[in-house]
């Protein structure tokens, strides 16, 4: 689907928790109808087992969305941005600060996301999800030709994040295990 027009708008399958920034954002795609251009799956529980029909539905979702929603759930980061990236489907990604464990320290209060920001991560970064209605109309102007070229990019990108990630840690390891021994 990296050529061919995708018929969802965007996505987002995942588990809604009462008084969260997530039950905004479902209220928020039913304003406006956009509930109807997007593959939306909520459910109320968090369920801890995937089965291989609910994986499915999600990889589909994924390849057949311009865009992912990505609200921010215990962290501020999740699995969803990059197995978005990895079907060329756009994060939306929630830029908050939540209070879960993944980097809210006195010292890096913006954690999370400074990685994907300071490697140029080619995402919707959003504070509110009041701010959605407007990405969602921007995105409608745009032509397949575009979107194409949005996803080839992102791919790109994605692939470029896996290696540097990749010598970072191997460079880190080699450093505090492997010089140590050598004197």
């Amino acid at each position: 689907m990296l050529h061919n027009e995708r018929p969802y708008l965007c996505n987002f399958l995942g588990t809604v928790y009462e008084n969260s920034s997530r039950q905004a954002l479902m209220n928020i795609l039913k304003q406006d109808g956009n509930d109807k251009l997007c593959w939306v799956s909520a459910r109320e529980q968090w369920q801890p087992q995937e089965t291989n029909e609910s994986l499915k539905n999600y990889q589909d979702a994924l390849l057949q969305s311009d865009l992912t929603l990505c609200p921010v759930g215990v962290n501020t980061e999740c699995y969803r941005i990059y197995e978005a990236c990895s079907y060329g489907s756009i994060p939306v990604v929630e830029d908050i600060m939540t209070a879960g464990s993944c980097g809210n320290t006195s010292v890096y209060r913006n954690a999370p996301l400074q990685l994907l920001k300071s490697m140029g991560a080619p995402f919707i970064f959003i504070k509110n999800w009041n701010e959605l209605p407007a990405v969602l109309e921007r995105e409608k102007t745009l032509i397949l030709q575009e979107k194409i070229q949005r996803r080839k990019m992102l791919l790109h990108w994605y692939q470029h994040f896996k290696t540097e990630l990749k010598m970072r840690f191997t460079n880190i390891l080699e450093s505090s295990f492997l010089m140590n021994n050598k004197g």
